[in-house]
């Protein structure tokens, strides 16, 4: 899947990543969301850049990940807008310059766009391998009213399987959104 992704051209990346935020931008899951948490692209992933900025059009919060230095296996999510400056982390990928404590509770987001390698109509993703979601989201296992935030994945098309094993960690996604459109995973 990773090869796959790679392979795509930036015209085609451009306008698959697109065909997604058009998609999903009148979804009630996006339309409804305040605070958005994203990602910045890496590895060919669908890039959820139109997606950001149709959400700072509507007057939303967008987040970034941050890998954390206290706990080295799980995430935080910094404010981001256009101009913010960025640097790498230790995966090569752009993260928000900010301090602690411009952190935000990740109870208090309404929505996350994860990045995935594979996906399934079960909500299981398959991420890079290091559980950085799964373990900073770990806490929707224990929830049973409030849902919040929703996570929602973002991937091409061809990114499907039909099955994924489930691990007892795994936090499954509410949906995912490709460039034909949100597919709704499980029975929620």
């Amino acid at each position: 899947m990773r090869d796959r992704r790679r392979i795509l051209g930036d015209a085609q990346r451009t306008r698959l990543s697109g065909c997604a935020a058009a998609c999903f931008s009148r979804h009630q899951l996006f339309y409804s969301a305040r605070r958005v948490a994203a990602y910045q692209p890496n590895d060919g992933e669908l890039d959820p850049t139109p997606l950001m900025a149709l959400a700072w059009a509507m007057g939303k919060q967008v987040y970034l990940p941050v890998l954390s230095h206290l706990r080295s296996d799980h995430l935080l999510f910094a404010p981001y807008a256009p101009g913010d400056a960025l640097r790498e982390n230790r995966f090569g990928i752009p993260e928000p310059v900010v301090s602690l404590r411009h952190m935000v509770d990740l109870k208090t987001l309404d929505l996350v766009l994860t990045p995935l390698v594979a996906f399934d109509g079960q909500g299981n993703r398959l991420g890079m391998g290091g559980g950085f979601y799964d373990r900073s989201f770990a806490f929707l296992h224990r929830r049973q009213h409030w849902l919040k935030p929703h996570l929602v994945g973002m991937a091409y098309d061809f990114q499907r399987v039909d099955y994924l094993e489930q691990q007892h960690w795994d936090v499954p996604l509410l949906g995912v959104v490709t460039e034909k459109g949100f597919v709704a995973t499980g029975d929620k």
